[in-house]
């Protein structure tokens, strides 16, 4: 730009002669002839001198610049076919042009220099500088894409001007051919009826063959308008296959499909729900289907009725707004207590983790665990940090228990104690950033999780044995089930049922959410174990001083879209008081959902509860968060409650703004 601004502020030759002109007329003016003459005469031989001058000099510079272009020139002789520039390095002005070129940019030869960026708007040459070969962007001329490649003439003589040659090669078509590649790819993709079960339960075969035709003909209309193949490949699950141009078609109408089964109810009143899982970008038509198989089972394992999207790198989520419908079997519990109790007798011990932090639940799940262990006798250790977590009462009571005093280590102590025959069990998370240990995670093989909440993207993999049920209340009641396959009642001691009964009591606010007929079976097995539910109270029970800082969060709460509250605090609390402030507040009158968001650190941990149609965790898994439809949490690295409120804001607009609740994550 300085070079630019220089030229312009130099005085060209033309305004030279010019002024030798008009010092000619002055003497004309005033009389003096023969100086005007003289004048006259001086100026006639100067110009002729510069133009013999400019012109032997273009002449030399058009045979340097022909002789380095002699590489470049076709076999005859004559110019490239394509458009070429050569331009002087040093401030970037065209030195030759060819046809092509000319012809493209209307570019002319003028006595004027003009720098490249003149002919092509926004050019730079940096990239020459820095020793690269090509322009990293396309040009843009005609409507038509250019590819820009660039070489460096150095003369012998290092003073001589070090010239630049541009050439544009023109990649329209093939830009073309790709593009129409990238949307033709096929994207296959799989749709499930997944409360198949409950929609044909106790219905006769007439009844069962209406409800298929009813579900074939939305299904075959929805496809229909994106020409794909669409097989049924079991009684519930579909085959589609379409190209990718159509994708972002489905993505814009959020699946549209899923709300049009809902249409479609059995004569119970039970509305047909789908799972629709779609492999994205796979290298061939097996791959795309395992990618789609993936989706499926990721969307089932977040509650089904959504669309899954899953590509190279990651999973997309459109849907699944609705709150779950329990769709488990007993058959799997008592299928997975059998595999998990032949896993235990196989190793040679057992470590059980929960996530960090670990809560009731979690501690309580996992002394479950370890009872199925006790039962196979083996040795099993409990994973845990005695100085952070949200059970210290339970613990308390439990290490003195004999069973259970040498039962609690530390990760560092596993690490030196497992070997290629240990058996990890991970309870009350499917994520591996959230476990107590990740090193012990990845330092074994067999790993079996059991858990409850929604499956997120990053899940714990590869795992032998994996009871995940996103429709159970808590870790614990599915323990719970297990045990009732894989131990007799005497095995079970009465601090180990008290312990689950806890973990129960947890998840569920006290039986007030999330509870299913499942559930209450669960806690009644546990009490025929000896559980106290007046004691498993006390351990729920705050003293004074934590009720008092609850009741200040609460205070500092305030009220979003007439039905949030949000607690936004300044200063650190304890999870345990975040949780119970963020359920007390949903004791409030027009109250569905609550968040508390306080500081640890350089972090801001988020706490959200819900009893209304908001699903907590779709809004906290845009900011890494997961949970259930009714509880769910978030930890939020390197930021402040500041921006953390401003992202939750933000994400909570964009759930509420979407229509009928549906968006990507």
């Amino acid at each position: 730009m300085n070079k630019r601004l220089g030229r312009r502020l130099w005085p060209s030759v033309g305004l030279f002669f010019a002024l030798l002109a008009a010092f000619a007329v002055a003497a004309i003016l005033f009389e003096y002839y023969l100086l005007a003459v003289i004048e006259f005469v001086v100026i006639a031989l100067v110009l002729v001198l510069y133009i013999i001058n400019r012109n032997y000099r273009r002449q030399e510079l058009q045979r340097y610049i022909h002789k380095s272009l002699e590489n470049i020139t076709a076999a005859d002789g004559s110019q490239p076919p394509f458009p070429m520039v050569t331009i002087r390095l040093e401030d970037n002005v065209i030195v030759y042009a060819n046809d092509e070129f000319t012809h493209l940019t209307g570019y002319r030869d003028f006595m004027k220099d003009r720098m490249v960026s003149e002919v092509l708007p926004g050019f730079s040459t940096d990239w020459m500088a820095e020793g690269k070969t090509q322009y990293p962007y396309d040009v843009k001329l005609q409507r038509r894409r250019y590819r820009v490649y660039g070489t460096t003439i150095f003369a012998n003589d290092p003073k001589a001007t070090r010239l630049g040659v541009l050439y544009l090669t023109d990649l329209t078509e093939l830009y073309q051919v790709r593009d129409e590649y990238i949307r033709s790819r096929p994207i296959v993709s799989i749709i499930l009826v997944d409360n198949y079960e409950e929609l044909t339960k106790n219905l006769s075969e007439g009844a069962i063959s209406g409800l298929h035709a009813k579900i074939n003909d939305v299904i075959t209309e929805w496809t229909s308008q994106y020409g794909g193949l669409l097989r049924r490949l079991e009684k519930n699950r579909f085959l589609l296959i379409f190209e990718k141009r159509d994708l972002k078609h489905m993505i814009d109408n959020k699946f549209s499909l899923l709300e049009q089964v809902h249409e479609i109810t059995s004569p119970s009143g039970l509305p047909a729900s789908i799972s629709f899982g779609l492999g994205v970008d796979a290298e061939s038509y097996e791959e795309g289907y395992e990618f789609a198989a993936l989706s499926i089972e990721m969307a089932l394992s977040r509650g089904g009725d959504q669309a899954v999207v899953k590509d190279w790198l990651n999973f997309n989520f459109y849907g699944g707004r609705n709150k779950e419908a329990d769709h488990r079997s007993k058959v799997r519990s008592r299928i997975t207590a059998g595999s998990l109790m032949e896993l235990i007798g196989q190793s040679s011990q057992v470590f059980i983790m929960g996530h960090k932090n670990a809560d009731l639940d979690a501690v309580g799940a996992a002394v479950g665990v370890r009872c199925l262990c006790r039962k196979k006798g083996k040795e099993a250790h409990i994973v845990l940090d005695m100085e952070e977590n949200a059970a210290a009462r339970l613990i308390e009571q439990l290490v003195e228990v004999p069973e259970y005093q040498n039962a609690f280590i530390s990760a560092q102590e596993a690490l030196v104690r497992c070997d290629n025959r240990s058996l990890l069990v991970v309870v009350d998370t499917n994520r591996p950033d959230q476990v107590e240990s990740k090193h012990l995670l990845e330092a074994i093989t067999s790993v079996c999780v059991i858990d409850h909440h929604r499956r997120a993207a990053d899940y714990i993999t590869p795992v032998v044995v994996n009871l995940h049920e996103p429709y159970a209340s808590s870790a614990s009641e599915l323990v719970t089930e297990l045990m009732q396959y894989a131990v007799e009642k005497k095995d079970v001691l009465p601090i180990e049922a008290k312990s689950l009964m806890a973990g129960i009591f947890l998840d569920t606010k006290s039986f007030n959410v999330r509870t299913g007929e499942r559930t209450f079976e669960a806690a009644a097995y546990l009490r025929q174990l000896g559980a106290d539910t007046v004691e498993v109270k006390k351990l729920l029970q705050n003293d004074f001083q934590d009720t008092m800082a609850k009741y200040q969060i609460i205070k500092s709460a305030r009220l979003y879209r007439q039905e949030i509250a949000i607690a936004a605090l300044n200063a650190g609390t304890s999870r345990a008081l975040a949780a119970q402030a963020a359920d007390e507040l949903l004791n409030i009158s027009g109250i569905s959902a609550s968040f508390v968001l306080y500081p640890d650190e350089d972090r801001v941990f988020i706490s959200a509860r819900s009893i209304g149609e908001a699903n907590v965790q779709m809004i906290l898994e845009p900011l890494g968060g997961g949970g259930n439809t009714a509880t769910a949490g978030a930890q939020l690295k390197d930021t402040t409650v500041k921006d953390a409120l401003d992202a939750l804001v933000q994400s909570i607009d964009k759930y509420y703004d979407d229509d009928k609740g549906e968006t990507a994550v």
